[in-house]
This record gives C-alpha cells, sequence and structure tokens, in this order.
C-alpha cells in the first residue's frame, strides 16, 4: 500500500494487496479458523466474490479494483481482454453497486490515461481503499454522534472491517458509540442462513474487546418491546435515489419492526453505495442463491429429497421506515435528497 495501515485507527484489514497478488481472509471458516487466501488471477478473484470469500459491498469494490491490477498484469497490452475480464468481474454479485462502481471507475481511469498500465491501476486501486477508510471514519463519528448515551443498539449482518476497507460502516458507528459511552447495549442478529452475524460481527466485537450479545431473528420484536434497543443500526447494499434501501434479508423486517416500537432505523453506508440512477428500490435486482444454503444452515450436507425453499439475499426497505442514512458527506434524513453530494 502506498501509505501503511494502523489497525486501531484504520480498522482489521481483511483485503491486503503487495502489488501482485491479492489477499483475503476467508470469512466462510471464521470465527474459528482465521485463513488466508492468496490469489494471483482474475478467476480467483471473482470466484472469491461470488463464494463470499470475501463479502460486504465496500469490501467487494475494494476487491474489485485490486482484480482490476491482476487481470491487467496478466493481459498486458491486450486492452480488449482486460475490457472483458472487467465485464466479468462486474456480474460476480448483482446486488451491490460497489462492485460494478469500482470496476467502472478502473475502467474509465484506464480509458482516460489512454494505455494499460498496471502500476498507475493499482495506485489507483490504492486509492479507492484509503477513500473507504476515510469514509468509515467520517461515518462512525457522524452517526454515533446521533446516539444518546445509555443507548442499546441492534444490528444486522457483518458491517465492519470484514464488510468494508476499514472500521466498517454500521459496526463502525457501533464501535465509536460503545467507545464514547454512548451505546451500553450491543445486539447482533445472527443473520441466516450464512450467519454472518454470529459468525463475523460477533468475532469483530469480540476482537474490539466490546460486550455483546448476538440473538435469532426471530427474539428481535421482543427485544425491542421489552425497551432493550433505540437504534437498529445497519449498512447498505444499494441505496436507491428516494432512500430506499437493499440490504441483507431480514433488514426490512426489523424496520417495520423498529417503527412499531418506536425504535428509531439508522442505515450507514458510503457515497458509492448509492446509486442515483435508481429512482427507487423496485428495480433493484435481488441476488437469489441456490437453496441448499438453507439446509447446510441447519447442518444437513444436501438439501432433502422433496424440501424446497426461496433463498434472496437481500430486501429492500422503504425509505419512509429509515430516520437516516449516514454517509461520509453527513446525516441524510427524510424526504431524502442525495444531490448535493
Amino acid at each position: 500500500m502506498t501509505k501503511a495501515f494502523n489497525e486501531a485507527e484504520d480498522g482489521f484489514q481483511a483485503v491486503r494487496f503487495d502489488g501482485r497478488d491479492l489477499y483475503l481472509i476467508d470469512q466462510r471458516r471464521l470465527p474459528l479458523t482465521e485463513s488466508w487466501l492468496q490469489i494471483k488471477d482474475i478467476e480467483a478473484v471473482i470466484a472469491a466474490i461470488a463464494n463470499l470469500v470475501v463479502r460486504g459491498a465496500p469490501a467487494i469494490g475494494i476487491t474489485a479494483a485490486y482484480g482490476a491490477v491482476i487481470a491487467a498484469r496478466a493481459r498486458g497490452s491486450d486492452r480488449a481482454g482486460w475490457m472483458n475480464d472487467l465485464t466479468r468481474l462486474a456480474a460476480a454479485r448483482p446486488t451491490a453497486v460497489n462492485l460494478v462502481w469500482a470496476v467502472e471507475r478502473m475502467r474509465q481511469f484506464a480509458l482516460e490515461r489512454g494505455e494499460l498500465d498496471a502500476d498507475a491501476l493499482a495506485e489507483e486501486a490504492h486509492r479507492i481503499h484509503r477513500a473507504d477508510i476515510e469514509a468509515n471514519r467520517a461515518m462512525a463519528q457522524a452517526g454515533s454522534a446521533l446516539i444518546q448515551p445509555g443507548s442499546g443498539v441492534l444490528t444486522h449482518c457483518n458491517t465492519g472491517s470484514l464488510a468494508t476497507g476499514g472500521i466498517g460502516t454500521a459496526l463502525g458507528v457501533i464501535v465509536a458509540g460503545a467507545r464514547d459511552g454512548r451505546i451500553a447495549r450491543i445486539y447482533a442478529d445472527e443473520t441466516r442462513p450464512w450467519l454472518q452475524g454470529s459468525r463475523l460481527t460477533a468475532w469483530e466485537l469480540a476482537r474490539a474487546g466490546l460486550d455483546f450479545r448476538v440473538i435469532v431473528e426471530g427474539a428481535a420484536a421482543a427485544l425491542m418491546a421489552g425497551g432493550a434497543v433505540q437504534w437498529v443500526i445497519t449498512g447498505a447494499d444499494r441505496i436507491a435515489a428516494n432512500g430506499d434501501v437493499a440490504n441483507k434479508i431480514g433488514t426490512y423486517s426489523l424496520a417495520v419492526l423498529a417503527r412499531h416500537h418506536g425504535v428509531r432505523m439508522m442505515v450507514v453506508a458510503p457515497s458509492s453505495t448509492l446509486d442515483p440512477a435508481m429512482s427507487n428500490g423496485d428495480s433493484i435486482e435481488i441476488e437469489q442463491r441456490e437453496a441448499g444454503e438453507i439446509w447446510r444452515a441447519a447442518g444437513f450436507n444436501t438439501q432433502p429429497s422433496g424440501f424446497a425453499a426461496w433463498n434472496p439475499v437481500f430486501d429492500v426497505t422503504p425509505a419512509d421506515l429509515v430516520d437516516c442514512i449516514v454517509t461520509e458527506h453527513g446525516v441524510f434524513r427524510p424526504p431524502y435528497d442525495f444531490s448535493a453530494m
């Protein structure tokens, strides 16, 4: 990297690049095993994104930027081949807008230079990574300032260093709020079927030395009814121009529960997650994954014969259920207007 990372300030670096090879912590094996994959070619980058070795919209975008560098080194002066690599890379997962955003930024950078310069592309990828780190810091400060001291929070999926380039989006707000004494109670949904909450968020919170509790999704209503939480804080994989939010499946139901119980809903995401071309959430493509993931989460190696399942990865939370959206540019409230950014 062009600048050394400081974990205390920048967060745990789950995506690392040495100029030639990409190193990703295999999130599928956490929390029991901290295993790193060394990735040397574009096919492996695409597979890592598609197979959830790396996940979280900002982290996927950063990984894609470094993937573009790896592809450029392999292609040499073959710009047409590199462009084809980028097309396949952008299609690795359909919902997270950061992936397409990062690929397009790398494409435009090469076009403006008029040559396929892998070293220059590496510097651009570093800038994308560093910008996300700085955005995480800004969001953590702005979001945590909204929380009254002594509050309890509930988060969903994983939005920390494993999902971003820095300290995180929603989890960055939570860590900052806890360290400032604003947050007294932290709850994390287990987040089925991949259990990102009980595996990844719990791993990050424990690593940060914070007290927390994991709950099953079905316990969220009882938790809110008992007054234990005042905020639901989540990230986002895509935000439409009107403030509709696509995020991990289950976010929509939490927003409905929060509104019923008088709990506030905060979405935290960098500006690269905003999709101004998407007028509302109705047109957001929702990734569908194979049903076997559900049965494997239940301990079955194969899908039981005759059993069917519906396995969308994301849902869309209407903007009118979101109390605020926090980006590195500040706090936005309904009716949402991001045109000034």
